[in-house]
């Protein structure tokens, strides 16, 4: 029987956190939803919001953990329990400060890189070893107070343009990463985001 694999967008839930660069990771699993068509339903036993789909015979979950950020691995860890998912059968979406605003990148593992939901996911799974995919959001000082007001913002016309392409690029990227393997999605797809005026790296 083919494994279940799970996807999982961090973020903040809450309407005052809708569309903050911090929620990077709700906006990509939420393009996902959309493109393959599911429906989110609250999932009190995963702490979660939960879609379930299937693609050419690769069944998938996504996840939007109901929890704050800093809490994010105990959905991770409820789901992975309940379906006997291998770290190496988990993608997580999320923002990275460290990355321009344009880019992307799969990575199989590694550090939290001071992420607080990516600690919290690493700690109630017990390792590192799942894959990820941060979606670079700029950093506008190196200030705790500024990070932190930062990431909580949202993007401006300019940045909010460029993010919507990479929404669709980071959603095509996690698809490869479930048909194809994260090797091959690495490949196709880690990048900066082309505009006017910059060239695609």
């Amino acid at each position: 029987m083919e494994p279940m694999h799970l996807i999982v967008g961090l973020g903040n839930p809450g309407p005052e956190y809708v569309h903050t660069r911090h929620n990077a990771g709700f906006m990509v699993a939420d393009r996902l939803a959309e493109r393959w068509r599911v429906a989110w339903r609250n999932e009190s036993r995963f702490k979660a919001r939960v879609a379930r789909a299937e693609l050419s015979g690769r069944k998938v979950t996504l996840c939007k953990p109901g929890t704050f950020m800093n809490l994010s691995g105990e959905a991770v860890r409820a789901l992975t329990a309940y379906y006997q998912i291998a770290q190496d059968g988990i993608l997580v979406l999320v923002d990275d400060a460290d990355l321009a605003v344009g880019a992307i990148r799969l990575r199989p593992g590694g550090s939290s890189g001071g992420h607080h939901g990516l600690d919290s996911v690493e700690q109630h799974l017990g390792g590192r070893e799942y894959a990820r995919l941060k979606l670079g959001i700029g950093r506008s000082g190196g200030a705790e107070r500024q990070i932190r007001g930062h990431v909580l913002g949202r993007f401006d016309a300019a940045e909010s343009e460029r993010f919507e392409k990479v929404l669709e690029r980071a959603a095509c990227q996690a698809e490869s990463w479930l048909l194809y393997g994260i090797q091959r999605a690495m490949n196709e797809f880690n990048g900066t985001i082309e505009t006017a005026g910059t060239k695609e790296r």
